[in-house]
């Protein structure tokens, strides 16, 4: 497939995989940067909220676990196309729930769908994005996930501004949702058809059953990759899900600085991601990943222990730097062998997810009764057990490309 494309065609299929991964982060941003509004009008609990935020991850976790099928049957192209439009008809629900008509149940709906969307989206654009780096021959999924981080940074400013001005979250959402759909219908073209599509002509071996796609879950190396990503996707999910609440709670400072803080972890996640490809070539990936944990591990003990929002601001930072590379480089690593691509990364990124599926409640949970600081403790042992297992990413042998 990918071979009878001429040097222009990647060049714009890669740019438009930048893209295709910038949006799924700014709707998830522009959700985000809603949450304490959100939870002020539907007047519901730290515990609650966890449970309303439950509904994102259980449509995640659908989407994900479904994905790598509906990939091997109609190809990536198309999996990103209609995950994203289903995420935008989610945010819109989310925003009708939100604060038109007040329910925290239509807000859970709304996130249902809106998970759904993103979770096969976030398959088939890895799945995407590991193509474009056998096609152009270098490491690009750190970038990729840097434009995901990107995309996040935008919607958290859009967020906070529209937070500022007072700006209804119908409106804003309904909004997202248009810029979303827009941008998708555009950059599709640019995409080639049947990446991921079980062809036989492709490697000369015949597809994949789905009983050979479940069984990637058996490979030990597969399992311990995915336990690294599951390890920094609870660094990087309990920031995305909680770091606005836990600094207004924990430090007494105004939402718009618990908006900021958030602003601060996603810039420095996208710093990170964008030189990522540069220290992977230059240092590989098991000792990226464990510097990474390091980061993690020094930011959290920061944020956790801190003395004043000064402080807490540089946790954040380091925890941001650490929470860069888990789930990209995880995925890359996932990706080395061409066959049976879709079945590793799907299942590396279920594994990472779940971690955004269980973190939000079980950090609620937690958070209700010692406060949300201390239940980040539980996210420092994830990390850790990540950081110690990272020599499982290590390629294989034969694989030069990384």
């Amino acid at each position: 497939m990918t071979h009878s494309l001429n040097t222009r065609q990647i060049h714009l299929w890669r740019i438009a995989t930048y893209f295709f991964f910038a949006l799924p982060g700014f709707s998830t941003a522009s959700w985000i940067s809603r949450t304490p509004t959100i939870r002020d009008t539907l007047g519901a609990t730290t515990n609650q909220m966890g449970w309303i935020i439950f509904g994102l991850a259980a449509g995640s976790i659908l989407g994900l676990l479904g994905a790598s099928h509906l990939i091997a049957r109609y190809g990536g192209r198309f999996v990103m196309v209609t995950g994203l439009v289903v995420s935008a008809i989610g945010l819109f629900t989310v925003g009708i729930g939100g604060s038109w008509l007040p329910l925290g149940i239509i807000v859970f709906l709304g996130l249902a769908i809106f998970g759904f969307g993103n979770g096969i989206c976030d398959v088939a654009m890895n799945v995407e994005g590991t193509a474009v780096e056998h096609a152009t021959k270098k490491s690009l999924l750190t970038g990729f996930h840097a434009a995901f981080s990107a995309g996040t940074f935008l919607g958290a400013i859009a967020g906070s501004l529209a937070v500022n001005a007072n700006i209804p979250i119908h409106v804003h959402l309904s909004l997202a949702a248009i810029i979303i759909v827009v941008s998708t219908i555009y950059l599709y073209r640019l995409v080639p058809a049947g990446t991921g599509q079980d062809n036989k002509e492709d490697s000369g071996e015949p597809p994949m059953t789905a009983k050979e796609r479940m069984a990637v879950w058996k490979e030990p190396r597969t399992i311990l990759i995915g336990i690294v990503v599951l390890g920094m996707a609870f660094a990087e999910g309990s920031a995305n899900d909680w770091l606005p609440l836990l600094i207004v709670d924990g430090y007494k400072v105004t939402p718009a600085a618990g908006s900021f803080a958030f602003g601060l972890f996603v810039a420095a996640m996208t710093i990170g991601r964008a030189i990522g490809g540069m220290l992977l070539d230059r240092f590989g990936r098991v000792t990226v990943l464990r510097a990474s944990a390091l980061f993690a591990i020094v930011g959290l003990l920061i944020v956790i222990f801190g003395e004043s929002y000064a402080q807490a601001a540089i946790g954040v930072v380091l925890w941001g730097l650490g929470a860069a590379f888990g789930f990209p480089v995880g995925l890359s690593a996932a990706g080395d062998n061409p066959r049976g691509v879709a079945a590793r990364v799907g299942a590396v990124t279920t594994l990472g997810y779940s971690a955004f599926l269980i973190g939000p409640p079980i950090l609620g949970v937690i958070g209700e009764s010692v406060g949300l600081l201390r239940a980040l403790l539980v996210v420092l042992i994830g990390v850790t057990i990540a950081g110690l297992l990272s020599h499982a990413a290590k390629p294989i042998e034969g694989d030069h490309q990384h």
